[in-house]
């Protein structure tokens, strides 16, 4: 039975987060999608509303489990008991950043492999970062992310968030608009 590890921080989870763990479900008898407790780097998310967001997108898929983690992923791997580390490839500083710590990671744990899945075209361009300042800027980015994350992006910038269909705002105060 192969078992991959998908790390990452998720802040938030998108489509092209989704896409990798569609397609590794797929190719493995379980997927572990580990959420990253506290990267060095700012988060909009806090690690159980980044854990809600993507048990929400993902729940659809009966061979993939999701947790979260802190230290290395390596650790993480071996504790999940994953044969694999599954890494999503956008363009090709995403593969020159993944190959030198995939050939950490072989250091630190020569038992584990590393399958780099490119992502579809369509989300060739798009990261957690772009889509929390188009999102903050009210811009259109309903085809990045499920509802459900642009509902808690419109939330934490306490502001609409656009999208081609007609506008469902959530406010701070939970209570729901309805624009045309």
């Amino acid at each position: 039975m192969a078992r991959a590890l998908y790390p990452g921080t998720f802040d938030p989870i998108h489509n092209g987060h989704i896409d990798i763990a569609v397609r590794a479900s797929v190719l493995f008898d379980e997927v572990v999608l580990a959420i990253y407790d506290a990267p060095p780097k700012k988060l909009l998310f806090d690690t159980r509303e980044r854990f809600d967001l993507a048990v929400q997108a993902l729940e659809h898929l009966p061979n993939l489990r999701i947790v979260t983690y802190s230290g290395l992923t390596v650790e993480c791997a071996r504790e999940h008991k994953a044969d694999v580390i599954v890494r999503g490839l956008r363009n090709v500083a995403d593969f020159e950043y993944e190959q030198q710590i995939g050939w950490a990671n072989a250091g630190l744990a020569p038992e584990l492999e590393l399958c780099c899945l490119f992502c579809s075209s369509e989300y060739a361009y798009l990261s957690a970062t772009i889509l929390k300042e188009v999102a903050h800027l009210g811009g259109e980015c309903s085809a990045w992310a499920p509802s459900h994350v642009l509902e808690a992006l419109s939330r934490k910038f306490d502001r609409p968030i656009r999208s081609g269909s007609p506008k469902i705002y959530l406010r701070r105060e939970e209570k729901l608009v309805h624009h045309d």
